[in-house]
């Protein structure tokens, strides 16, 4: 294989009865759970030696067989020219090893197709010189992700120790993420856990849906905490951290966002966006051992979507 992959762990799926037949590259970008990558990158993918079929280096026109082992070895990301863009920041809290922001609505946290400038990720170079590689040259210092339009804190790390450091947290389910949502309907419980695992929409790869398909454990703790009529304020905090893993879920109990363009209702707020914000955000820093928390109270829109509801 090629030595330009990467190291890292690979991506694994064991492929089922009903993906017989399916070409590799078909195969491979659906299991992904990244919109970012198309199926023509896949292929490049491909061509590079980064699949693996039952051990064996994948050929592109290769149609899987239930039960075929496929794994993938992310290739190293190209180098590309990020620029570093003077973009206002909230900066919520700083030092030598990390940042926490309060994103606001509408900005995209890393370069992709359709987004290669405006982005987090150009403000933090712009703001911070240094920012952690392990991501490469297109996520540097990115270490989770809240969606385009939903609001909130969120951490970048400025070194390496960070970055792994935070990544650890994350992958033991000890950084604390809580969000405000407001969904529809009124939720027959105060409180309770969705445990469904998430993976790509079989009828649209830029979707994710609940599904026991080559999936991923997701769960979700919420508590209701305002009732308004048909609408519902809850706050929801993440155990696991998959793509729009609260807005499939919500939308997988029957009480999509409010807002939400793509997995929500008719737009029925004042909101260009989902209603979703990121309000607390705790973890361990990872230099000095002390737990760090932060909260950030509903941004203006969201605020002014609930008055609205109070006074009907």
């Amino acid at each position: 294989m090629s030595s330009n992959l990467y190291n890292e762990e690979p991506l694994e799926w064991i492929a089922e009865a009903e993906q017989s037949g399916e070409r590799v590259d078909k195969f491979v970008t659906d299991s992904i759970d990244d919109q970012a990558v198309s199926r023509t990158q896949v292929q490049e993918w491909i061509k590079a030696g980064a699949v693996q079929i039952d051990g064996k280096v994948a050929k592109a026109n290769f149609k899987i067989i239930e039960g075929n082992h496929v794994v993938l070895h992310i290739p190293a990301p190209e180098e590309a020219a990020i620029v570093p863009e003077n973009i206002p920041l909230e900066v919520i809290y700083e030092d030598s090893d990390l940042i926490v922001i309060n994103k606001k609505r509408g900005m995209v946290v890393h370069p992709a197709p359709g987004h290669s400038s405006g982005t987090l990720v150009n403000a933090l170079m712009y703001h911070c010189k240094d920012l952690s590689g392990i991501n490469g040259m297109i996520r540097p210092g990115i270490v989770h992700r809240i969606d385009k339009d939903t609001t909130g804190l969120l951490m970048a790390a400025k070194n390496d120790l960070a970055h792994i450091s935070l990544a650890e947290q994350l992958k033991d389910h000890t950084v604390t993420r809580k969000y405000i949502a407001l969904v529809h309907g009124n939720l027959p419980h105060d409180q309770g856990t969705i445990d469904a695992p998430i993976g790509r929409d079989l009828n649209d790869r830029k979707l994710f849906t609940v599904t026991e398909r080559n999936s991923r454990n997701a769960v979700t703790h919420f508590h209701v905490l305002e009732r308004l009529g048909d609408y519902t304020v809850v706050e929801l905090q993440l155990e696991t951290g998959r793509t729009h893993q609260i807005r499939v879920h919500m939308k997988y109990i029957g009480h999509p966002l409010a807002g939400d363009p793509v997995y929500g209702r008719n737009k029925t707020v004042a909101l260009k966006g989902q209603a979703l914000h990121a309000t607390l955000l705790g973890f361990t820093h990872p230099r000095s051992g002390e737990r760090l928390e932060f909260e950030m109270p509903l941004p203006a829109d969201f605020e002014f979507v609930l008055s609205n509801l109070r006074s009907r």
